[in-house]
């Protein structure tokens, strides 16, 4: 039998969160080793938030270029697709983790490459690609970092047609003349944008009402309407019922409920995501393998006081930045449940009895999004739809963005829209959403607002620059005392 090598943490995947909480348990001086079967820096480095950022970039940037008088005729013609694509690869570090195995090392975690497995509590088997068995044991805690992948509907034909998914998407060196995209969330919205400016005539079938479907209805409006604009169909209410590819490089063909079809030469699968934990060993501790591992406010699981999950796999909210901020609240959990050093969010001694520094209400209370699109859609806090479910007492305040001095400045023609969600009882922000060009610069606000529970009357003394698109701000809270009166 293999000898298990002792660690007070093993992290199961390096992902973001995964590295976060390395980076905080060693911080506090808990002996860490970390299990990756890809590249460490994850999903988020190679395949997600990152690629599809330095696609999106460019595409972004011309459109802003194109409503400014004295450049529109200067960034008429099409984006230099290989410039594009270089500097995606750039950003990716050509799909090399060097630089991220570096910085792992310079914090003196241990990386451990290979599939890892529970085998049993506080034990992990790491299988490496030469073969052969690696045993880690646990002193303090094992933590379930392996992330998501994109799930696949199970339509005929459709696994046999080798759509992309988000994967492709974000890593393909060529562009399709037409692309077919299945899904109205974020990445079928961020994937029409980058690649219909990248010239593929793209098309978005979506089986909901809208695109965005977990905003406010005015943001998947708005961004499908300049989708429509820059050239891309979209259409709502549609079901995929099967798909057709003639040969292994041919066209594909969706069928549409109903009997209609559409070719295209790619397809985009974007429909939702999976946990990865098919094949960690969950069953051997009793858990449900393939399923979401669920975690209290530390992150820590409800079945066992030793296993923690970050990130997308606790199915809390599938964002990087909270995974990323999970993952600090799980670190400091596990070093002050250990006895260990400060590794709290803020330092030593930190928090409330309601806040503290060990417990993820920023999961609920505050969570923010920004859909790189054009126009940006930006939101923190819930909808006005999901407000009035959860029985708050609400006021939704609405203006034009268009209509600000500084929104006037930055683009002709700028069109936008902006919500703030007061709740009429506490008498703070509860939410807000800003969608137009620039959008996503104006969340970070809105954030410090609903996590911090500012009230309303203090934000009239939070007085925005001008002329910045900021001054939305006061035109909201204009809104709001007229329509109190």
């Amino acid at each position: 039998m293999t000898e298990a090598v002792e660690y007070d943490v093993v992290v199961l995947g390096a992902g973001p969160a995964g590295e976060n909480v390395a980076d905080r348990t060693r911080a506090a001086g808990l002996s860490t080793a970390v299990v990756e079967s890809e590249l460490v820096g994850g999903e988020c480095s190679y395949w997600a938030c990152v690629p599809s950022k330095a696609l999106l970039r460019p595409a972004l940037a011309r459109a802003d270029a194109r409503r400014v008088p004295g450049l529109a005729a200067v960034v008429a013609g099409p984006l230099d697709r290989e410039a594009v694509f270089a500097h995606r690869d750039y950003w990716t570090g050509d799909w090399r983790d060097d630089g991220q195995v570096d910085w792992l090392e310079s914090i003196g975690a241990h990386l451990y490459r290979g599939h890892g497995r529970l085998r049993g509590p506080r034990r992990v088997a790491v299988t490496p690609p030469e073969g052969g068995d690696h045993v880690l044991a646990a002193r303090q805690a094992v933590v379930v970092a392996t992330g998501s992948r994109a799930a696949v509907p199970d339509v005929p034909g459709l696994a046999g047609a080798r759509p992309w998914t988000s994967r492709e998407a974000t890593s393909a060196r060529e562009v399709p003349g037409r692309l077919l995209i299945v899904g109205g969330s974020v990445v079928a919205a961020e994937m029409a944008t980058a690649w219909q400016a990248l010239g593929a005539r793209v098309t978005v079938l979506v089986r909901g009402e809208r695109l965005l479907p977990r905003m406010e209805p005015f943001a998947g409006e708005l961004v499908a309407e300049a989708l429509a604009e820059a050239g891309a169909v979209v259409r709502t209410g549609v079901a995929v019922e099967a798909v057709v590819r003639d040969g292994p490089t041919g066209p594909v063909t969706v069928v549409l409920a109903g009997g209609e079809t559409l070719e295209g030469d790619e397809l985009l699968v974007a429909t939702g995501r999976s946990p990865r934990t098919e094949d960690i060993g969950l069953e051997t501790v009793g858990l449900e393998p393939g399923g979401w591992i669920e975690v209290d406010d530390s992150l820590r699981s409800t079945a066992h006081d030793w296993l923690y999950a970050v990130g997308d796999v606790n199915h809390r909210v599938l964002l990087t930045h909270q995974g990323k901020y999970q993952a600090r609240i799980a670190g400091a959990a596990i070093a002050a449940r250990a006895g260990a050093g400060p590794a709290g969010p803020a330092g030593p001694g930190t928090g409330t009895a309601r806040w503290g520094p060990y417990s993820a209400t920023a999961d609920t209370a505050a969570v923010p999004q920004v859909v790189f699109t054009d126009p940006e859609a930006a939101a923190v806090g819930p909808t006005l739809a999901e407000a009035e479910r959860a029985g708050h007492r609400v006021r939704a305040v609405d203006h034009d963005l268009g209509k600000v001095s500084g929104a006037g400045l930055y683009a002709d023609g700028y069109r936008g829209r902006a919500r703030m969600l007061v709740d009429l009882d506490r008498g703070v922000l509860l939410g807000a959403t800003f969608v137009g060009p620039g959008a996503a610069e104006l969340l970070h606000a809105a954030t410090v607002a609903v996590a911090g529970e500012v009230p309303v009357e203090r934000l009239w003394h939070a007085v925005p620059s001008f002329p910045t698109i900021s001054e939305v701000w006061l035109r909201l809270l204009e809104n709001h005392r007229d329509d109190s009166a």
